[in-house]
């Protein structure tokens, strides 16, 4: 185990895998995720229709825009239907780079994101707080003369300062050629319960997260079209057919560059 990975504190993507049903979890991140469920019991079914909205956004991207490049930054634990698993499905050429910058996710990533062979899956180790750097790396993988979809899915909320998570936002946005895409969902401020749970979490000494309203998550997509149907509750993205979703407090959606 890498001696940077502590175990005394929960953690954030480890939480998140144990909501999804995963294994890849510690005593002190399962316990941190009842703690959290006690206050917010919606947060189980927020973090399972998150990795829906994954699963049918990157199918979209993959399948009828053709998009076969892929910048996912913060990706978290590798669990089921990772982004290269459903785009290379689609489109086994996919190329699509891995950004994060958790040892622990580090490790797990390196053991078993593995690409088709006739795509490509990187993983760079680089904080989102670097975006310059990122890029740069990135472009040993990405064609940037091409559309690329660039992923920030529930990570944002850890740039504290919105001010400094816009710019990162406009900064990575720009380095985009016309014609990408920029997918995303974070936590929403509208529910008393979940501001409760996420403050009572903050106070564990984890990495904060920032719950926003619904008009700050919008100002991200400032000058990118929309995708049908907008910015919305996440289960309320192009749901299956046949369904009959309820809102979640995860705001999600699709823009394309001009």
């Amino acid at each position: 185990m890498d001696s940077k990975i502590d175990t005394s504190v929960p953690h954030s993507a480890r939480i998140w895998n144990y909501w999804l049903g995963g294994k890849d979890n510690y005593p002190v991140d399962q316990e941190a995720g009842d703690a959290y469920a006690a206050t917010a019991p919606q947060v189980a079914t927020m973090a399972r229709e998150s990795r829906a909205y994954l699963i049918r956004a990157v199918t979209h991207l993959a399948g009828e825009l053709g998009v076969h490049q892929f910048l996912d930054i913060g990706t978290g634990l590798p669990t089921y239907d990772n982004t290269h698993e459903v785009a290379q499905r689609i489109a086994p050429d996919a190329r699509i780079v891995y950004v994060d910058n958790d040892p622990i996710v580090l490790a797990h990533a390196n053991a078993l994101l593995y690409s088709k062979p006739e795509g490509v899956t990187d993983y760079i180790d680089a904080d989102l707080r670097e975006p310059e750097k990122i890029l740069r790396r990135a472009a040993a993988t990405l064609d940037f003369t091409q559309p690329i979809a660039l992923m920030l899915m529930g990570i944002l909320g850890h740039i504290e300062d919105y001010a400094e998570a816009s710019a990162i936002v406009r900064h990575l946005q720009a380095a985009l050629p016309s014609g990408s895409l920029f997918v995303h969902y974070d936590g929403v401020d509208t529910d008393p319960d979940l501001m409760k749970a996420q403050a009572d979490y903050d106070d564990t000494g984890a990495v904060p997260y920032v719950l926003r309203s619904p008009e700050q998550i919008a100002a991200y997509y400032d000058g990118l079209d929309l995708l049908e149907p907008g910015i919305v509750s996440c289960p309320l993205w192009r749901p299956e057919a046949g369904t009959s979703p309820e809102p979640t407090y995860i705001y999600g959606g699709i823009g394309r560059k001009p």
